[in-house]
């Protein structure tokens, strides 16, 4: 028999206001300041992962809010590394960055004809749903 708060959540579904492939800057924790891009969002749990683009390679963006984790060699070929997994933050450790002035802005929501759209309150422009990359 599920709860009463539990009842209440599946009325009210949580809408974030980031999406998968927004630009946020960061603005707490270890890596405060640093740019990057949404790579996944859970809604439920109110997290995401955050990751920067790696100029040196384009195939592995460096993770943000990252742990390290040491994985021991299998083989005898094989050395022991340190590997760097991204870990999920909260959702209000990250702001969006305004497509107009590189700023970190907060995130309204207005209708436009007959759709709702995500707009930046710092210059009012709206931001347009990043286009998600296909699976191979």
């Amino acid at each position: 028999m599920p709860t009463k708060a539990e009842v209440k959540q599946l009325k009210n579904p949580v809408k974030l206001k980031v999406r998968k492939g927004d630009k946020v800057v960061i603005i707490r924790g270890k890596d405060k300041g640093k740019f990057g891009f949404v790579a996944a969002v859970a809604p439920k749990e109110q997290k995401l992962i955050v990751l920067q683009e790696n100029p040196e390679n384009e195939e592995m963006p460096i993770p943000l809010n990252a742990a390290i984790k040491h994985r021991k060699r299998r083989t005898e070929n094989e050395r022991s590394t340190r590997l760097q997994i991204p870990v999920p933050m909260h959702v209000s450790k990250v702001m969006v960055v305004d497509p107009e002035t590189n700023q970190p802005t907060r995130i309204g929501r207005r209708v436009e004809g007959d759709k709702i759209v995500r707009y930046a309150k710092k210059s009012g422009k709206t931001l347009h749903d990043v286009p998600q990359m296909e699976k191979k």
